[in-house]
């Protein structure tokens, strides 16, 4: 196992979602470099499955340029040591208008750990009711529907999503707790 040491570090930018942070690293051979690390608050990602469809959302993704498909998730800026719980709850039912009866946690990963440390904890939601939205203002175009199953995993296989927090919490959640997701 190969250890690095911080020698330095410091904020080169930051706005409310994220900072981005430059440490200077000295490796166990004793070569010096850099590492640009991105600071982001947990978020939680929610796979919303009643009666065989599943919940989703799309939004203008500004990054890569287009609308896209993926399951509710996000992150609480304001809050950021909320548990986690609350945060998957409060996502649900804001993206979606969505309150589950049952929250099953299936685990929590990395969205991108090479320069990203944020920390992504992945529920399944079952036994929704629809109480209404209630959208952030930067979510002032997103969509809510509903999806059969199959037509949400053929998705997946066509390139249509391509959201890697909802291929890997999915394939997670198939393999913990594939009773629920059968469509």
């Amino acid at each position: 196992m190969t250890d690095i040491k911080t020698l330095s570090s410091e904020v080169v930018y930051q706005n409310k979602w994220m900072s981005v942070r430059e440490d200077k690293i000295l490796r166990s051979s004793g070569a010096e470099g850099i590492y640009g690390v991105v600071d982001k608050p947990d978020c939680a990602v929610i796979i919303a499955v009643d009666e065989g469809q599943i919940h989703l959302v799309e939004q203008f993704r500004y990054t890569v340029g287009k609308r896209c498909w993926e399951l509710p998730q996000g992150a609480w800026e304001s809050n950021p040591d909320a548990n986690h719980i609350d945060l998957a709850k409060g996502e649900l039912r804001e993206e979606t208008g969505l309150e589950a009866d049952e929250m099953h946690y299936l685990g929590a990963q990395f969205i991108a750990y090479g320069f990203l440390n944020q920390t992504c904890h992945i529920y399944l939601a079952t036994k929704l009711n629809f109480v209404g939205c209630k959208l952030d203002s930067e979510e002032e175009d997103l969509v809510s529907c509903a999806f059969p199953i199959h037509t949400f995993e053929q998705m997946l296989i066509d390139g249509t999503i391509q959201d890697n927090v909802t291929c890997g919490a999915y394939g997670l959640a198939k393999l913990k707790m594939p009773r629920l997701l059968q469509g």
